[in-house]
């Protein structure tokens, strides 16, 4: 038995969530590039849990259902105000809420179906606001509660930033939310489920799963590129830039995946996003700058950009905090979380591989004194 190096190439799992076949990304058999352009992400989220689109009735009580359980409760929102807004690093922060959040749920332990379902919407509700009451307590601004009318992007995009939301905002932050919500077993989604794997709760693995994606080679990508942008500031500087990171073996974030050789299918939809949501916001330099790199990584490299690439203009020019982008990812993702976690326990085994041992053997113990 040899090691495969990062489980590359391994099959652990069967899994009727999400397909990676031939560069095409599918959910549930939906095209990609189908749902991002006429799907809102309540129906996505319901399709990754349920394996089918909802009805309309399904969908507005669906809805319903998640707009209701959107409130946190005083206890969460004082633990949230403890943190130093100055230090704390956004997704520690989020990891500990959530785990706070499983303990102050009556239901946490009970694993019916029934009860997994509700502990899911529940996870979905709040962690958009756990993320927007952070971001407004640490800015000193009023919370702003969630409103009926609006759909699960535009109620975020309104509890963060106040009632003045361009529509062309909703839409991209909408599509950005589909094109991020699941991806087969990448290293969150293959921690929640051995993590729940072990009969462990929701929130559990929910919090596990936060703590892969903090990771910058995972979650962190997005937050790296726009990081990149701002270090380059002009256009005409991003070659330069970009050459200088080759030649000094530095990686370029947002280039090539891991599991795509053509190109990541998710791109496009957030760069046609990127080019609109710069134009009117009048930052054309950051989608310009974008295209220069990518066009240059795919010539000289053969790395087409990932969908964290042009994400991150995207965010940007919507006047979110960088170190938000992170979270925003947590809260889509949460939704093939969930969908991956509630499979395993359809049909549960524990996850336990082999090492293959490469350290010293035979070897014999002597006393302390004698070492």
């Amino acid at each position: 038995m040899s090691a495969s190096r990062g489980l590359e190439g391994v099959i652990v799992a069967e899994s009727s969530i999400t397909s990676i076949i031939d560069d095409q990304l599918t959910y549930v058999g939906y095209s990609i590039d189908d749902l991002a352009e006429h799907a809102s992400f309540e129906e996505v989220v319901y399709l990754l849990w349920y394996k089918r689109l909802p009805t309309e009735i399904e969908l507005k009580k669906f809805q319903a259902e998640l707009l209701e359980n959107m409130e946190l409760s005083d206890q969460i929102i004082e633990h949230l105000k403890l943190f130093d807004p100055s230090t704390a690093n956004p997704m520690a922060v989020l990891r500990s809420t959530i785990s706070l959040l499983g303990l102050y749920d009556p239901e946490v332990d009970d694993m019916s179906e029934e009860a997994n379902f509700r502990k899911a919407i529940r996870l979905q509700a709040k962690i958009a606001t756990v993320i927007t009451t952070l971001a407004r307590l640490r800015q000193n601004k009023e919370l702003i509660a969630p409103d009926p009318n609006l759909s699960y992007a535009g109620n975020f995009l309104r509890m963060l930033k106040g009632p003045d939301v361009e529509a062309l905002e909703v839409e991209a932050f909408n599509k950005a939310l589909v094109l991020h919500a699941d991806h087969e077993l990448n290293a969150s989604t293959f921690t929640a489920r051995v993590c729940v794997a072990t009969l462990s709760d929701l929130y559990s693995g929910v919090t596990a799963a936060i703590g892969a994606l903090k990771g910058p080679l995972h979650g962190g990508a997005n937050e790296q590129v726009v990081r990149m942008l701002m270090e380059i500031e002009e256009v005409d500087n991003a070659i330069p830039y970009v050459k200088n990171k080759i030649a000094n073996k530095e990686k370029v974030m947002g280039m090539g995946h891991r599991v795509y050789r053509t190109g990541d299918p998710r791109a496009k939809h957030l760069k046609e996003m990127s080019r609109k949501l710069t134009e009117i916001t009048g930052q054309s330099k950051w989608y310009d700058m974008s295209v220069k790199i990518e066009e240059y990584m795919k010539k000289e490299k053969g790395l087409p950009a990932n969908v964290d690439f042009y994400s991150a203009s995207a965010y940007h020019c919507m006047g979110i905090d960088h170190d938000l982008f992170t979270p925003i990812f947590a809260m889509s993702r949460t939704s093939g979380w969930v969908a991956h976690m509630l499979e395993q326990y359809d049909n549960n085994r524990l996850i336990r591989p082999r090492a293959e041992f490469v350290g010293e053997v035979q070897q014999e113990y002597k006393p302390v004194e004698q070492r």
